[in-house]
């Protein structure tokens, strides 16, 4: 109808949350995208942060809402309660140290524990622009492959792959909606505004956690449609 406001004029509205070790650049992707700009000296991000962009997918609006959570430790527990509700992780290492990649299967044990088991998970090495590379983009890769997720390489100081990034995201959470992928699992899905303040959904243990692993497994298999072969 015609009494939707145009702030509300959108397709979907999609939960992106970003996890991974304090320090890997995960705000700065966040901002970088958001805003168009690299925060040169980003203080450690307290609890949650989240902004809100429009994407536009095949000429619909696309809304989504990017929670960026704190690294540190001390923070886990505040953090933990929004993978519930997230449509898509992206986990962040850093390419140019080697413990934020040693973590990795720290942080997948948090999605399987916490996270739907729909959820749509990327891993992104962030920090191309670094000299002092530690891991090579094949290492990242095999890591995503193994653990069915997406892979890309990025660089937040250099705006590179930022936009593709949460473009891409769009795009596959767009298709896996209309492919009735989320349907019994996502209230958000549908348009229907999930602001901060509607933690209805964020507290809850995953329902029925591994019910549709199997017939999901083929949805996110292919890590590498979005690797940069291009460049």
């Amino acid at each position: 109808g015609g009494s939707r406001s145009t702030m509300e004029d959108y397709k979907f509205l999609f939960k992106v949350v970003l996890i991974g070790n304090a320090g890997v650049g995960k705000t700065c992707l966040v901002r970088r995208f958001t805003q168009g700009l690299f925060p040169p000296g980003q203080g450690a991000t307290i609890g949650v942060d989240f902004m809100i962009k429009t994407v536009e997918i095949d000429g619909e609006k696309i809304k989504l809402q990017i929670w960026d959570t704190a690294g540190q430790e001390r923070f886990r527990s505040i953090t933990q309660s929004y993978y519930r509700s997230a449509h898509a992780l992206i986990l962040v290492y850093d390419i140019s140290s080697q413990p934020t990649f040693d973590c990795l299967p720290d942080w997948l044990r948090e999605i399987e524990q916490y996270a739907s088991c729909k959820v749509l998970r990327v891993l992104v090495g962030n920090k191309t622009d670094r000299e002092d590379r530690e891991l090579p983009t094949p290492v990242g890769e095999e890591f995503a492959h193994t653990h069915n997720m997406y892979f890309i390489e990025t660089s937040a100081k250099e705006a590179d792959n930022v936009e593709k990034l949460f473009i891409e995201i769009a795009k596959e959470l767009t298709q896996l909606v209309r492919n009735g992928h989320f349907d019994k699992d996502s209230k958000g899905a549908g348009g229907a505004d999930l602001s901060p303040q509607d933690s209805s959904s964020l507290h809850l243990p995953p329902a029925h956690h591994n019910d549709s692993r199997s017939t999901d497994a083929g949805i996110t298999g292919c890590c590498t449609r979005w690797l940069p072969h291009d460049s």
